[in-house]
């Protein structure tokens, strides 16, 4: 029987949903699931990066195939102060995803082209293969609800769901703020976040009490529901690598409105969503243009049907988990 390691075993936000998708597809295909490198396997999955070196490269000498996972660079701490901690861990885990990615991996899959081109624009082209795979949603547990579709109607509810927005992370949850701001300045518009935020950042929307509501950390099955009783999925991380949120989101139906950084282009595609330029240069953290991005909001939130059908549409064509998982395999497996 075919056996994958996975490591490491402990992942949270991205990581973790993609860990636990991934496995459920490999028990549908009969294949069995180690988080041991020591163990036997036909291939190792390294999710990012692991500080257990030693057994990989123990693996690796026995003939094993190493394929790594690459997300994106950690670079905010390069821009804005985010403290010595954020900075710290930051820089370690680049170190430390770069060093598996030239000295231990066989192949690598980007979660993007985004991604495959800034790892070589910042660290250079790999020695080994790259691919490109984009993540994928349970089309099924992602889905809309059609017998109690929501009110096309205001109030509108805009949405944000990331894992973290603390520290170095919450310039987009500002530029969510300022969208609310000025669509309520048109429509009754109802903002509601989903991630972890800092206590400053706690202060700030309470300010903002009567069309922010703040769910922080959210179970990854509450998702589908807070998704399907909204209107309008604002993407705010800045140059995001590959965000799951915004898979999950076309999934369920629900339209997405950002900035055309990062691979937002690559998952939205023309018709499920509106992508608006910055307005300056992202990676400098310029004041972003925020007029423009609710014009697009606004468009999309008074055409509700035709960019929910879109985002629909969008996901059934390119964003299933099947087709993420075999992918993978044949990579992982050398077919």
């Amino acid at each position: 029987m075919t056996r994958i390691c996975i490591v490491p075993k402990s992942q949270s936000g991205g990581g973790g949903s993609f860990r636990l998708k991934f496995e459920a597809g490999l028990k549908t295909r009969g294949i069995e699931v180690t988080h041991n490198p020591a163990e036997e396997s036909d291939a190792i999955l390294v999710i990012g990066g692991t500080r257990k070196l030693l057994p990989l490269w123990r693996a690796k000498r026995r003939g094993v195939r190493i394929v790594q996972r690459l997300d994106g660079v950690n670079w905010v701490q390069r821009v804005r102060w985010s403290g010595v901690r954020y900075t710290l861990r930051a820089e370690y885990g680049n170190w430390l995803l770069a060093f598996t990615r030239n000295r231990v991996a066989d192949e690598v899959i980007y979660q993007s082209k985004f991604i495959r081109g800034w790892w070589e624009d910042w660290y250079g082209k790999a020695r080994i293969p790259g691919h490109v795979v984009l993540n994928g949603v349970d089309l099924e547990n992602f889905s809309p609800d059609r017998e109690n579709p929501i009110p096309r109607i205001p109030p509108y509810r805009l949405l944000v769901v990331e894992g973290s927005l603390a520290g170095g992370l919450d310039t987009g949850l500002k530029a969510a703020l300022h969208l609310t701001e000025i669509l309520s300045e048109r429509y009754s518009v109802k903002l509601t976040v989903a991630g972890k935020v800092d206590v400053n950042t706690k202060n700030e929307l309470k300010k903002a009490s009567k069309t922010v509501k703040l769910l922080e950390i959210v179970s990854r099955e509450q998702i589908p529901e807070l998704m399907r009783s909204s209107h309008l999925l604002f993407s705010a991380e800045i140059n995001p690598p590959c965000p799951n949120s915004v898979i999950e989101a076309l999934a369920c139906g629900l339209p997405v409105v950002g900035f055309d950084t990062g691979s937002l282009r690559e998952l939205i595609g023309e018709g499920a969503g509106r992508l608006t330029p910055y307005g300056g240069n992202p990676w400098n953290l310029d004041t972003p243009d925020i007029p423009s991005l609710a014009k697009a909001a606004s468009e999309i939130l008074v055409d509700q049907e035709r960019f929910r059908l879109a985002a629909r549409v969008r996901a059934e064509e390119s964003l299933g988990v099947d087709k993420m998982v075999d992918n993978y395999l044949e990579i992982l497996l050398g077919k």
